[in-house]
């Protein structure tokens, strides 16, 4: 770690959390991430060793805690590291309200749908279960077909078709499902725009946006001009 030589709280508080991907690391443990290859799919593009690196240095620094299961490393937060979840809190709303533009660097299915599987809304969706199919014209076709599998509250996301009869197949490009989840875009504007087909029966095509719902970022107040309707 990098010393500020500053006796401020804050600047020792950020000795510890300013290297790059380290409270992207912090934002996935508090989502429930443990396993390496997790805390990897939750930041597609860090490499193996900085991840390593950067484990090691939250262990050091009191924030993680590193235990072997079966032979297999788990990660979790220590106290220390849960009292951040308010900061990271903060971080993503101050995201949210004030640097909204994505690039197209920032767009990644993978990254996408391991969040929708995290966190998507598993109520609404009826027992049994569930299959919807994406399919994302604008990216490369390895990457452009998705199945987000629904069973009694469990969620799989899987990036090849695993055989089961679907109930709906949506098509809408990455960008948009993108601002939808984040709330960038609501599922009615997205509809009325025509960016979204949802090829189901009527019954289904209106459940869809419920099922799916938004990310908890679409929640969160915009400045000026609302965004989401």
């Amino acid at each position: 770690m990098t010393s500020y030589g500053q006796f401020c709280p804050m600047a020792k508080a950020m000795e510890v959390l300013d290297e790059r991907w380290t409270l992207l690391i912090v934002r996935e443990l508090l989502l429930g991430s443990t396993r390496f290859n997790d805390l990897r799919r939750g930041n597609p593009r860090m490499s193996p060793a900085l991840l390593s690196k950067r484990l090691r240095t939250l262990e050091h620094a009191g924030v993680v805690r590193r235990d072997v299961q079966d032979g297999r490393a788990r990660y979790t937060l220590t106290q220390a590291g849960d009292e951040l979840a308010p900061v990271i809190q903060a971080l993503q709303v101050w995201g949210v309200r004030w640097v909204g533009s994505l690039g197209s660097e920032d767009l990644d299915p993978h990254l996408l749908l391991w969040d929708m599987k995290r966190t998507i809304p598993t109520d609404p969706w009826p027992s049994g279960l569930t299959v919807l199919a994406l399919t994302f014209p604008d990216v490369e076709s390895r990457a452009a077909h998705w199945w987000i599998c629904v069973r009694d509250g469990e969620v799989d996301v899987c990036d090849y078709d695993p055989g089961f009869d679907v109930a709906a197949r949506l098509t809408l490009s990455l960008r948009t499902l993108s601002e939808i989840w984040r709330g960038d875009r609501s599922w009615a504007s997205a509809a009325s725009g025509e960016l979204v087909d949802i090829d189901a029966s009527s019954s289904i095509r209106r459940a869809v946006p419920r099922w799916i719902g938004q990310s908890s970022a679409a929640s969160v107040p915009r400045p000026g001009p609302a965004l989401v309707s």
